[in-house]
């Protein structure tokens, strides 16, 4: 299960009862769709392709509802954008973006002010950072020592309210290696205790809450992935989630951290099952798994943000490996997203992304047809 660019269980009706359509910029629908006490809303961005792994992908949602995310063309190459709560989309393209598949740009988060931050990949599949301010200014960097080859570079995670960064860099060897980066455009990297020094391995940080507080995990040198957090004084905790398998590609994984320092993600069990979890400040766990979640290698359940209510946004794939988004509640109460085109098959279905104080919650689905479409739900 995977984070953009490339994430819920009873019936849901797919009654087109309050269907609107709208016509703008050439290629775009908004389908808003009432789905047992909630709302469903699907887009496409302007420009997004039509066949199979294009389409929309939203990532990340702000206080205000704006979203952020990208879209693939027709010729496979990226592009960002954001979505206003009104509907209105602005793509975002970096200068220096590489115009073939794979390529171009991705906007991948948005703090409550409205900077977004992301990365590009260059024309040589090379990834560099960006910052795109409330005007549209743009500013890009690259962490001192990022590779230079396809694959290697500067990667970003979340963006907090100060405007402070969390994201990883690949170096030449092809080791993760995690960062911060201050609305000032001062950086400080890190590696976890224990992380591992070989290619695929190393530090990866994603989440970071308002004090400064950064989530991620780290793999070891054995192939085996680990949770961890680092205030903004430095200090790193590591910590492994009750049951979490010890061969590779097993452990821990952390996500999104909210304000007092509770963070979520998932863990990948002795069996390859995922099961999602929170985490306190305090170093209390509460593990979870979805009702509906499959119990096969590759299936099951994950976390993906939390909010300070403490509701949580995740995925989870159903024995059938059918992904469906879903919000659990600060008192374990899980809603389950099926955006109504989603697909039925195999690796198809509903992926949840961001979420908001008020619980809205982004994400995308993945059609019968294998192409992406975004989507905002409200409670």
């Amino acid at each position: 299960m995977t984070q953009i660019l490339k994430k819920k269980v009873p019936f849901r009706t797919k009654s087109l009862s309050g269907l609107t359509i709208i016509l703008f910029a050439g290629l775009l629908f908004v389908a808003a769709i009432p789905v047992w006490g909630q709302t469903i809303t699907e887009f496409e961005a302007p420009g997004s392709g039509t066949a199979k792994t294009q389409g929309t992908q939203t990532g990340d949602i702000n206080k205000g509802e704006t979203m952020v995310g990208a879209y693939a063309d027709s010729s496979g190459v990226n592009h960002g954008f954001q979505r206003t709560v009104s509907g209105a989309f602005t793509t975002i393209d970096v200068t220096g973006a590489g115009t073939f598949m794979g390529q171009g740009t991705i906007a991948a988060s948005i703090n409550t002010g409205g900077t977004i931050n992301g990365h590009y990949f260059d024309s040589s599949g090379v990834s560099h950072g960006f910052v795109r301010s409330t005007k549209g200014t743009i500013t890009k960097f690259s962490v001192k020592g990022a590779g230079s080859s396809s694959g290697q570079g500067t990667y970003v995670g979340l963006i907090n309210t100060t405007g402070t960064i969390a994201g990883r860099y690949v170096d030449s060897a092809g080791v993760f290696h995690g960062y911060s980066r201050s609305s000032t455009g001062a950086i400080t990297t890190f590696d976890a205790p224990g992380a591992g020094t070989g290619i695929n391995q190393g530090t990866i940080a994603g989440g970071i809450n308002g004090s400064g507080t950064i989530s991620g995990y780290y793999i070891d040198a054995g192939g085996v992935l680990h949770g961890f957090q680092r205030t903004s004084a430095g200090t790193i905790t590591t910590f492994d989630a009750p049951g979490a398998g010890t061969a590779k590609g097993q452990g821990t994984f952390a996500g999104g951290i909210n304000t007092s320092g509770t963070c979520t993600g998932y863990y990948i069990d002795g069996g390859g099952v995922y099961h999602g979890y929170q985490r306190t400040s305090a170093g209390k766990f509460t593990t979870f798994n979805a009702p509906g979640a499959g119990t096969g290698n590759a299936q099951g359940t994950t976390g993906v943000e939390i909010n300070d209510t403490g509701t949580i946004s995740g995925t989870y794939a159903d024995s059938g490996t059918v992904f469906h988004g879903f919000s659990r509640s600060s008192a374990g109460k899980f809603s389950t997203i099926d955006a109504p085109g989603a697909g039925t098959g195999f690796a198809e279905g509903t992926l949840a992304g961001g979420i908001n104080s008020a619980g809205d919650i982004s994400g995308y689905y993945l059609d019968s047809a294998g192409v992406f479409h975004g989507y905002l739900r409200t409670p």
